[in-house]
């Protein structure tokens, strides 16, 4: 059964401000739990989409969105298509996009999946049960450079070099093939007093591998870049982060639509002839309440950021 607790879903959706004949697309699906906050909002006139790059996902969520007035066109696909998903469905612009970012709960929770430190299984990690690329590969083809790069750029990871040797060290004899064989392969990498302290050493290094595998960052800004272009003027984009990488690139995106003229400020006239493209609607991120953060601690580093197209 795939069971997702929906973080900020509130705050994201009413972000959106659905309205009951609007075009909306959920990005990250998931077990639609915006999707079904979205779909109430909207009547036999609305329409949503909502893309997701896993069967259990899906499915649960066809479920789910049964009995809604509005019409619920679901697609196996990654956000970065999202153009070429809405070219297909032969939908121009659209009112409203969300993005959720992030692995969700039941695939960090089922240990087959291979997310979690926390569980001992195959070395996989991939979003997409039908790509090529698993964090098996990474961790026992990719070169120590490679690995000492993803480990210091997606996990942010300080002892990342020390990491990317212990792991080439360790699979001149044998391969690593399970979660938690990586995870002591890390334990060992990392001084003991850097290990009594903050979350699990592992945590870092897991987040850069699966990061890697499913070429998150570039997707995601693939997929954000399409959703402005696709937005009708008073649509809304409303984006959900977990970690520093992924606000840091809505931040900027955001800004950088936001701006008018980029002349020299010693240019007497405009002559770019540049116009804002955006309205950012949060100028600080939103954060869960307190009272989600208690209840779900995947909440605690949830950012919420909004824009407006112009």
């Amino acid at each position: 059964m795939f069971r997702h607790e929906t973080v900020m879903k509130k705050e994201a959706v009413e972000a959106l401000r659905p309205r009951p004949e609007g075009v909306y697309v959920d990005c990250t699906l998931g077990g639609a739990g915006h999707s079904s906050m979205i779909a109430e909002q909207l009547s036999s006139s609305g329409l949503l989409v909502g893309l997701d790059q896993d069967d259990q996902a899906l499915s649960a969520a066809s479920h789910r969105l049964k009995g809604f007035a509005c019409e619920v066109r679901l697609v196996k696909s990654n956000f970065r298509r999202l153009s070429q998903v809405l070219d297909e469905l032969e939908i121009a612009q659209v009112d409203g996009v969300l993005f959720d970012l992030g692995v969700s709960s039941p695939q960090l929770d089922e240990k087959e999946r291979g997310f979690s430190y926390q569980h001992d299984a195959p070395l996989d990690m991939r979003m997409d049960p039908d790509s090529d690329l698993t964090a098996y590969d990474v961790v026992n083809q990719w070169s120590r450079e490679e690995i000492g790069r993803i480990l210091s750029r997606y996990g942010e990871e300080r002892f990342a070099r020390r990491i990317a040797q212990k792991i080439v060290d360790y699979r001149s004899h044998k391969s690593i093939e399970t979660t938690v064989e990586l995870a002591n392969i890390i334990k060992e990498a990392i001084p003991a007093p850097a290990r009594r302290s903050g979350p699990h050493p592992a945590r870092r290094t897991f987040q850069a591998v699966r990061i890697a595998v499913n070429d998150e960052l570039n997707a995601f800004e693939e997929g954000l870049e399409q959703a402005i272009d696709r937005l009708r003027a008073g649509g809304r984009v409303s984006v959900i982060t977990f970690h520093s990488l992924e606000d840091r690139i809505v931040k900027h995106m955001m800004q950088d639509r936001a701006r008018g003229c980029i002349c020299p400020p010693d240019f007497p006239v405009c002559t770019c002839g540049r116009e804002p493209e955006l309205r950012i609607i949060t100028k600080k991120p939103m954060q869960a309440s307190a009272a989600e953060k208690g209840e779900n601690p995947r909440a605690r580093s949830a950012k919420l950021r909004v824009a407006e197209k112009v």
